[in-house]
């Protein structure tokens, strides 16, 4: 059994239905001055690496004060738009029971993510997702721009080794991220990647949902 289970947000446990891109464009436009034309690609990135390059694209200089500053803006608009964001967005099928079923395993479970930390917190509440995660032993858009990067900070954080870890995710940087890091990973074919891409990207397992509890026990715990 592993010592830690470590889920990715988007599109693994949840889905915003196009509100996280809203709200993106809000905090983007209140921190720049300049309405959002077109986002760079957020499959598998973190917000950091987002927001630079969707800035570069609109001509908008790049810095860690920006960063800071869109951090800070985005997790507060999440905040405001929490409702909004229960009604228009879903947790994703079965996320809900195969935490609580790790949970009553006494497995610990916290969250690797490229959302900032202000937005994870306000996404996997708005689901009653968060009473199962240790989010203060998880990482963020905050601690780095790769997956392997925030993986080893949680670990740190979490005092686990990499081999008694476990690294939920949708997409193939999840899948690259998690090998580069050591960990296991189960991936989800619940986002834009087919089951057998992630399979080809060198998942150790790959599910097509989590509607099926025992069957992401059995992956989780093997």
């Amino acid at each position: 059994m592993p010592d830690l289970v470590l889920w990715d947000i988007d599109h693994t446990l949840m889905a915003t239905r196009g509100v996280g891109g809203e709200l993106w464009a809000e905090a983007f436009e209140q921190v720049t001055g300049v309405p959002l034309r077109e986002q760079a690609s957020v499959t598998g990135s973190t917000e950091r690496v987002i927001l630079r390059e969707t800035a570069r694209t609109h001509g908008v200089a790049y810095d860690e004060a920006l960063f800071t500053r869109f951090a800070d803006a985005l997790g507060a608009v999440h905040i405001r738009r929490a409702a909004e964001l229960r009604e228009r967005g879903h947790a994703l099928p079965g996320a809900a029971a195969a935490l609580a079923a790790l949970a009553e395993r006494g497995v610990r479970q916290s969250v690797v993510t490229g959302n900032v930390r202000s937005a994870a917190e306000v996404k996997v509440a708005v689901f009653g997702l968060d009473a199962y995660l240790l989010l203060e032993e998880g990482a963020y858009g905050e601690d780095g721009e790769e997956r392997p990067e925030l993986l080893r900070q949680a670990l740190d954080r979490a005092d686990v080794a990499a081999s008694d870890a476990v690294f939920l995710g949708d997409t193939p940087a999840d899948v690259a991220g998690g090998r580069a890091a050591g960990v296991r990973v189960v991936a989800v074919a619940t986002g834009k990647t087919s089951a057998a891409d992630l399979q080809a990207a060198g998942t150790d397992s790959v599910l097509d949902s989590l509607a099926d509890t025992a069957r992401v026990l059995k992956a989780v715990l093997a």
